[in-house]
């Protein structure tokens, strides 16, 4: 596809790494090249054309070109993110939130394609279920409040629990959520992309630093921005001090555990 992206004139670029910290994706590395060391795109799919590293090259080498590229892809850039440069994620989902309104023409997304947190979608459910057949779920739910926002640190039901932090759209597409993944659990939900990530870290840092539970299960969407809600529980688990049992679950925007 034609887009725009990010070129690097050899020439003036001297190596000077500046522009490294300067990209929100972590796509740009200094590598060795017959001209000496250079700045280096690692993969086109990483780089969302929106020039965050341009003002950080001293020597103007790094400008925008609109050319034939493979599209930005998100999903792999924020894999990439976690594997190579973590303690960028939560840079990088700034920058997302950010920039939203400009990045749906370039994001590419396997599933929805499109800007993947936002894109329209729909699908029919093939299964068919009678009430004869249907059985009622009893609520597994044993607190309140819920939201993260609304919780106290100080909540009894903390205190050594197994703590559920959950996406709050992942109930309307996991249909056994409360079987499968609630009962037994204290539970909080919320979502990074609508709301203040930093004020999350601080409220789970203060859970755990209080409660010290026996485990603590982050549930999410399989969208991008969904992402935050790991890194932030990872950092709130630094912040605290406390050896606390860790576990990931991703979720299938059609239901499913990924």
């Amino acid at each position: 596809m034609k887009r725009k992206i990010i070129k690097i004139d050899e020439d003036k670029c001297d190596g000077c790494g500046l522009c490294i910290p300067g990209c929100p994706e972590a796509a740009l590395q200094i590598v060795d090249t017959p001209k000496g060391k250079k700045a280096k795109l690692v993969k086109e799919i990483y780089c969302d054309g929106l020039g965050a590293c341009l003002g950080k090259c001293p020597r103007d080498a790094i400008t925008i070109e609109e050319r034939d590229a493979d599209p930005y892809n998100e999903e792999e850039t924020i894999e990439w993110i976690k594997k190579n440069a973590p303690e960028r994620l939560e840079e990088h989902l700034r920058h997302l939130k950010e920039h939203a309104r400009e990045l749906p023409q370039f994001h590419q997304h396997k599933v929805m394609g499109g800007c993947p947190g936002a894109r329209e979608i729909s699908w029919e459910n093939k299964e068919e279920t009678t009430e004869e057949k249907r059985e009622k779920t009893p609520s597994q739910l044993r607190q309140w409040p819920v939201q993260i926002t609304l919780i106290s640190p100080h909540a009894p039901y903390f205190k050594n629990a197994h703590i559920l932090i959950c996406a709050d759209c992942v109930p309307f597409a996991y249909a056994d959520f409360h079987r499968d993944f609630l009962k037994g659990k204290a539970v909080l939900i919320g979502c990074p992309k609508l709301d203040d990530l930093e004020a999350y870290i601080e409220k789970f840092t203060q859970v755990f630093s209080l409660a010290s539970p026996q485990r603590v299960t982050v549930l999410h969407m399989e969208v991008p921005c969904c992402f935050g809600l790991v890194y932030g529980v990872k950092e709130a688990l630094k912040r605290s001090g406390k050896d606390i049992p860790f576990e990931e679950i991703t979720i299938s925007i059609d239901g499913k555990v990924k």
